[in-house]
């Protein structure tokens, strides 16, 4: 399997309903390291995954959605906690589509799974795995 990783960062505010959530239930922002691994059995006849250039626009697309601001206050976010995991499923939902639509270029016809990964500090980390389909 071949895998072509390209990144980016966020920077959004947000709240957590639940006691489980403790302090960060209270208005708090967050800073994401975010990688988009897109994955491919095999490479097309230039041996390209996807176009280096065209993941990067299309990741940086999919985080302008979010990047600088409080999701507490975005309509596709209402009445969710829009944890780190879930974070990594919604992006890669986007990016998904973005490899339907052709975004990514003929390459991404080849792109079978898709691996997003938010980084909050050196220490934690999340992802979403699954297909591109």
């Amino acid at each position: 399997m071949f895998s072509l990783t390209v990144c980016d960062h966020i920077m959004v505010a947000h709240s957590f309903r639940g006691a489980e959530f403790g302090p960060a239930q209270r208005l708090h922002g967050a800073t994401f390291a975010v990688e988009a691994e897109f994955r491919a059995p095999v490479l097309d006849h230039l041996h390209l995954l996807v176009d280096i250039g065209l993941a990067k626009q299309e990741l940086r697309r999919a985080l302008d959605s979010l990047d600088y601001r409080n999701l507490d206050a975005e309509p596709q976010f209402a009445g969710l906690n829009t944890t780190t995991e879930y974070l990594c499923l919604h992006i890669h939902r986007l990016l998904c589509a973005a490899l339907k639509e052709g975004r990514l270029g003929p390459q991404g016809g080849n792109v079978s799974s898709l691996k997003v990964l938010l980084r909050e500090s050196p220490n934690a980390w999340a992802a979403y795995e699954g297909d591109a389909a």
